[in-house]
């Protein structure tokens, strides 16, 4: 991270920091959309989107894989349900955000 400001570098690593808050609003926005959406192509890229931030959230592959064959905004809005139960949480030392882990 060399190439950023410190400003620049407390932003990026708030928002890494902040990566499951923001995952989890977004599956729940998803899952909004998927009900309001009729186009087939619109469709399939947020079920592309929430089948990344399932796997960044830490549902299982399995789980993952069921929701996504049903194509059922209900089965989603079922996972958005056991994450805010924490039945499902992110994997700890995650190396994603860019310049490895914060």
């Amino acid at each position: 991270m060399a190439d950023h400001s410190p400003y620049q570098q407390k932003l990026i690593k708030r928002f890494y920091n902040n990566r499951p808050q923001i995952d989890r609003q977004r599956l729940a926005e998803l899952v909004t959309n998927l009900y309001l959406t009729t186009g087939k192509k619109k469709q399939q890229s947020m079920w592309e989107q929430a089948a990344e931030t399932m796997k960044r959230l830490g549902v299982p592959p399995s789980r993952i894989e069921h929701v996504l064959g049903t194509g059922d905004p209900a089965q989603l809005a079922e996972v958005v349900k056991e994450i805010e139960a924490g039945l499902h949480q992110p994997a700890q030392n995650r190396t994603d955000s860019p310049g490895g882990s914060m």
